[in-house]
């Protein structure tokens, strides 16, 4: 099985984050009343470099930011979804980007005692698929068997979607492929286009690994599931919902793709305060119309679509306070 390097160990990046956390100043004395005018920082967990969690993750912060000065986020690069929940199970972020496989697993308790972690809001679909160079013979997923393909980082949240993906047609990532796990995800769309892997697993809609392939000199081309498959997969994975990627959302994709996937969440550590669970609501409700055109994905990340997609059961207290308010929540 070919491997990258590894990565950074999750102990150094818990210490980093505490290390964060650790200078955020606290107010005592006679800078009590000037601290209490300050911003509240919050410590936000990404991914590594060039993947979908860290574009959104930035884009994030930037919103909160700007809408709530009383607020301020600021991101920290981790290894993923898998790092992501370690990190808040453990106090060490605030808030922590999951995709959605990894986030049903943890707040279900499947494989490992439930987290107890809550929803601030959703991210965004995420739908997977291959991507190929536009010049590649391959046409199904099957025709991958045996080359090399990239299917993420150690601790990215899109590998668990792909075993599923996989396994529900029979197929196994380890197996039946030969798989590259990558140190950053920024790495999954270089090595497609030089020719080292014959195809990238990702996910979703404005994704920037799927965005560097399409826009590419050589340009790409897509592989998902069989609408047959796409039922294979359900009935044995019935947590994944059917998906959609509309046509004309990567160059060159003149059809619209169907897949199975989930929806990535933004969660919260243990014991949150409401009031700042309610801020952050609020400021991501603010924000979302004007900064739809700046991230493609940011169109999906509404209040309304929180209140549709989440159970009441995993939202955060104070979310669900703001959602009634709002009128988004019964």
């Amino acid at each position: 099985m070919s491997k990258l390097p590894p990565m950074h160990s999750s102990t150094s990046r818990l210490l980093l984050a505490l290390l964060l956390m650790a200078a955020i100043p606290v107010a005592s004395g006679e800078s009590a009343q000037s601290a209490r005018t300050e911003a509240t920082t919050l410590v936000l967990g990404t991914a590594t470099p060039g993947g979908g969690f860290q574009l959104f993750g930035q884009t994030l912060a930037d919103v909160i930011n700007a809408i709530d000065p009383s607020l301020r986020i600021e991101t920290v690069a981790t290894q993923g979804s898998s790092e992501n929940l370690t990190l808040l199970e453990a106090g060490a972020v605030d808030i922590g980007l999951v995709e959605g496989n990894a986030a049903h697993n943890s707040l279900q308790g499947l494989g490992r005692t439930s987290a107890d972690l809550k929803v601030v809001s959703v991210m965004y679909p995420n739908p997977g698929m291959f991507v190929v160079r536009a010049d590649s013979p391959y046409q199904r997923i099957e025709d991958l068997k045996a080359r090399p393909v990239a299917f993420g980082t150690h601790a990215s949240g899109l590998r668990l979607l792909a075993y599923d993906v996989l396994d529900g047609i029979g197929l196994n990532p380890e197996t039946d492929f030969n798989p590259v796990i990558l140190e950053r995800a920024a790495d999954g769309p270089r090595l497609l286009l030089e020719g080292k892997v014959e195809a990238l697993w990702g996910a979703g809609i404005g994704w920037p690994g799927f965005v560097r392939a399409a826009d590419s000199a050589s340009g790409a081309r897509f592989i998902a599931p069989t609408g047959e498959q796409v039922e294979q997969i359900l009935t044995r994975h019935p947590h994944l919902r059917a998906m959609s990627v509309p046509a004309g959302s990567y160059r060159g994709q003149k059809q619209r793709i169907d897949s199975v996937g989930l929806w990535s969440l933004i969660l919260t550590r243990p014991q949150l305060p409401d009031a700042l669970a309610y801020r952050l609501a609020e400021a991501i409700h603010r924000g979302a119309q004007p900064l739809s055109a700046r991230l493609a994905q940011w169109r999906f990340t509404t209040m309304q679509n929180t209140a549709t997609q989440v159970p009441a059961e995993h939202l955060h207290p104070g979310v669900v306070r703001y959602l009634r308010e709002q009128g988004s929540s019964d």
